[in-house]
């Protein structure tokens, strides 16, 4: 699409995503499949801005948060939506770790932590658009060695796939020229009823997983992964996500909420396999959820305060999304016993998630 009168089908025009960011022009590009399902990606952040798909009665409906502009993206109070988070997702505790015998220091942007890759993480850089599609988006960066503290050139590459069974893939490939840390994640908030809607408590989930990370108050895992058992972390048979969430148990008062990673059952290392499955009863929609990546961190929204205005004037208020960030564990760098997050020269990092959308009545 190059009118840049164009909309999406949520009405998105993409002359409000053109602008010139640290000297690179951003842009919205629109995907679509023989269904008429829409993907809206912006190459600021390589952000997922909207995604359209049938729900029961047939109507298009956008299921994930977002904004209407780049200079919304830009001042925005919750700069993740939708991005790729880099070049580690998640937190390093004190922003400190050693790697090879020298130690690393990081930008500290939440609380006593390193945040999704620090002050200026891949959420806020501008990449490279290497090919488009009428379904597919390959984007491009390369974080410079020392860039917010880590070490090596690291060259990633992102593809988005609106797949014609309804599906969004998202393949992720890197390499460096130094020993290097790498945790990539995609940060989609995702409300199954539609983004606006205030709540996805009512939204059911399952989980493929039989234990979780138990945290610090500053979300930092102790270490030894707990069962879900028994918890109100047990989402092996299906619940709805808020369902349990206000329990008196320790880990949901720390994180106003499920703010945990998942480690999802697996028969054997970097196995892509489904996870989870998340349903919506108000628009029938189901989410099938897969990925190679261990663990997945689940985030409730609880932060969200309804005053930033986001796509169409819609107003997000805690709890008004899900996230389901596939991903190495929190702090992996610091704790030996978790999957590496360690990248050397003449490795290829690569990772695939894929989140599917079908209709259940």
């Amino acid at each position: 699409m190059t009118d840049t009168n164009k909309k999406s089908t949520i009405g998105l025009r993409i002359a409000d995503f053109k602008k010139v960011v640290d000297g690179k022009e951003t842009g919205l590009f629109v995907l679509r499949n023989k269904n008429g399902c829409e993907l809206a990606v912006t190459n600021y952040g390589a952000k997922i801005v909207s995604l359209s798909v049938p729900d029961k009665a047939g109507q298009l409906i956008d299921v994930v948060t977002g904004h209407d502009s780049i200079d919304d993206y830009l001042s925005s109070a919750e700069p993740y939506f939708g991005a790729v988070c880099g070049r580690t997702g998640n937190r390093i505790a004190k922003g400190k770790f050693s790697l090879d015998g020298k130690e690393y220091s990081l930008a500290i942007n939440n609380g006593p932590n390193n945040l999704h890759g620090g002050l200026k993480g891949f959420n806020a850089v501008v990449w490279d658009v290497e090919k488009v599609s009428g379904n597919s988006i390959e984007l491009f960066y390369l974080s410079r060695d020392g860039e917010e503290g880590f070490p090596g050139n690291l060259s990633t590459t992102v593809v988005y796939t609106l797949t014609d069974d309804n599906s969004v893939e998202i393949n992720y490939q890197a390499t460096t020229d130094k020993p290097t840390i790498l945790n990539l994640t995609n940060h989609s908030y995702f409300n199954l009823s539609g983004a606006g809607d205030p709540s996805i408590g009512d939204h059911i989930l399952t989980l493929e997983s039989d234990y979780y990370l138990p945290t610090d108050e500053t979300a930092i895992p102790y270490g030894k992964p707990e069962k879900v058992e028994g918890t109100p972390m047990d989402f092996t048979t299906p619940h709805a996500i808020g369902e349990r969430i206000n329990d008196d148990f320790q880990q949901l008062v720390f994180g106003k909420g499920y703010d945990h990673t998942f480690v999802l059952n697996r028969k054997g290392e970097k196995e892509y396999a489904r996870f989870g499955v998340c349903y919506s009863p108000k628009t029938g929609i189901k989410m099938e959820m897969f990925t190679s990546e261990p663990g997945v961190q689940i985030y409730t929204g609880n932060w969200m305060t309804g005053k930033l205005i986001g796509k169409n004037g819609q107003r997000y208020p805690e709890r008004a999304a899900v996230c389901f960030e596939t991903q190495h564990y929190p702090d992996s760098i610091n704790h030996p016993d978790y999957p590496s997050v360690v990248l050397r020269p003449g490795e290829i990092f690569e990772s695939k998630t894929r989140y599917k959308f079908l209709v259940e009545i």
